[in-house]
C-alpha cells in the first residue's frame, strides 16, 4: 500500500451510524486531527449522531447524511455524491465499515479513500487496511485506532471526551435546579437509562429499574432522572409505578434531543444503564456509571472508563449477541438484582447509610 498523503488539505471522515459506535471513534477522530493539524476536517454523519461531534475541536464541519430526507433513495445518494464532489476533498477516511461508504466516496472521485477492507469494498479503497485477527478480543476503541495505525498515522491516547452544547448545559442545569427546589432534596442525582435500541435482550427489565428507584428514594435524599426516547416512556411509567416516591423522578423520555440528554447525563452523580449509546456517552463524559450486560460482550463494547462497573449474571449462552433471547428465559438479565446494582453504585456514592 502506498503511503497516506502527508499533508491533505481537506479530509472527509465518515462517521459510524450509532451513538455508541460514534463515541468509540472519538479517539480516532482526535488522532486524525493531531496527524493533520492544518487540514480542514469534515465529518459525514447521520443526523442522530451528529451532536456527538457538533462542538468537537477536532472537527471543522459537519455534513449531515440525511438518508430519510434529501439523500433518500438512488437520487438522494447521487445528490450526496455531488455534494461531496463539490467540496474538493483530498482524502476520505472511512470509520464506518459498509460497502456504501466506499462506493459514494469513489463516485465522488475523492482521490484517497482509506478504511478497513470489510464488506467486500477492498477494490474501492486506495488505502485498504486488513483487520488484525485478534481485534475482536479487545475493546472496540482500539479497532478504529488500529486502522489509522495501518495507514501510517501516529495514534494518540485512547481517552474518550465529549464537548457539550453550552445552551443545552444551561437548560439542563436550570431544569435540575428547579426540580430540586420543588422536591426540597439535597441528595445525589441518579440517572436511569432503561432503553437500548439494539433489542430487548440488552434491556434490564423495567421493573428492576423500578426496584432500584425504590431503594434509592427510600434510602437516599436524592433525585432520579429517567432517560430515553418515546419508545421508553412505558418503561419510565413502570419505574414510577414501582417507586413509592414518584414525585422524585424526572421523566425525560422523549423530551430531549441528544445534545440535551448529554447535558443531563453530565449532571448525574451516577448513571445506571443498559449497554447503549448513552452508556458510552456517560463514559466519555467521565460520569461514574454502572452498566448492566446480558446478551452483549462487555469486553469488546463495555464502558471505556475507569469510573465504571459492569454488572452481569454469567450464563453459558452469554454473550449470544442476539436481539432476543434465543432460549426464551432471559436469565442473563432476569437474574441481575437491584441490590447487586446498588452495591456496584456504592463506591461512587459513599452509601454508608445503605448497608
Amino acid at each position: 500500500m502506498k503511503p497516506f498523503p502527508a499533508q491533505p488539505e481537506r479530509i472527509l471522515v465518515r462517521s459510524t451510524n450509532w451513538i455508541g459506535d460514534a463515541v468509540m471513534t472519538i479517539p480516532a477522530v482526535r488522532t486524525i486531527r493531531r496527524n493533520f493539524p492544518a487540514a480542514e476536517i469534515t465529518l459525514l454523519a447521520l443526523p442522530w449522531v451528529a451532536d456527538i461531534f457538533r462542538h468537537s475541536p477536532w472537527v471543522d464541519r459537519l455534513l449531515l447524511y440525511e438518508k430519510q430526507g434529501r439523500h433518500h433513495g438512488m437520487r438522494g445518494r447521487l445528490r450526496l455524491v455531488q455534494e461531496m464532489a463539490g467540496r474538493g476533498f483530498d482524502a476520505a477516511i472511512l470509520l464506518q465499515n459498509a460497502f456504501e461508504a466506499a462506493l459514494v466516496t469513489s463516485l465522488a472521485r475523492i482521490p484517497v479513500r482509506a478504511g478497513y477492507t470489510t464488506d467486500g469494498r477492498g477494490l474501492l479503497l486506495t488505502h485498504g487496511v486488513r483487520k488484525a485477527p485478534d481485534i475482536g478480543s479487545r475493546h472496540q476503541v482500539h479497532y478504529y485506532q488500529e486502522m489509522l495505525a495501518g495507514l501510517g498515522l501516529r495514534p494518540g491516547p485512547d481517552r474518550l471526551e465529549l464537548y457539550l452544547a453550552p445552551a443545552a448545559e444551561e437548560h439542563a442545569r436550570q431544569t435540575l435546579e428547579r426540580f430540586r427546589r420543588e422536591q426540597d432534596v439535597r441528595g445525589p442525582v441518579i440517572g436511569l437509562n432503561p432503553g437500548a435500541s439494539y433489542g430487548p435482550a440488552k434491556r434490564w427489565p423495567a421493573r428492576r429499574f423500578g426496584e432500584l428507584a425504590r431503594l434509592l428514594t427510600d434510602r437516599l435524599d436524592g433525585l432520579v432522572l429517567v432517560f430515553g426516547t418515546d419508545a421508553d416512556r412505558r418503561a419510565a411509567g413502570q419505574i414510577r409505578d414501582y417507586c413509592p416516591h414518584p414525585q422524585r423522578i424526572l421523566d425525560l423520555t422523549g423530551r430531549t434531543d441528544l445534545a440535551l440528554a448529554l447535558a443531563f447525563i453530565d449532571l448525574c452523580d451516577v448513571f445506571v444503564t443498559n449497554d447503549s449509546g448513552l452508556m458510552h456517552a456517560a463514559a466519555a463524559l467521565d460520569v461514574p456509571l454502572v452498566a448492566i450486560f446480558g446478551s452483549t460482550d462487555h469486553v469488546a463494547t463495555g464502558p471505556y472508563s475507569e469510573r465504571a462497573a459492569v454488572v452481569r449474571h454469567a450464563m453459558p449462552c452469554s454473550p449470544c449477541m442476539k436481539t432476543h433471547c434465543p432460549q426464551g428465559h432471559f436469565q442473563c438479565m432476569e437474574q441481575v438484582t437491584a441490590d447487586q446494582v446498588l452495591a456496584a453504585m456504592e463506591p461512587y456514592l459513599l452509601l454508608e447509610t445503605v448497608s
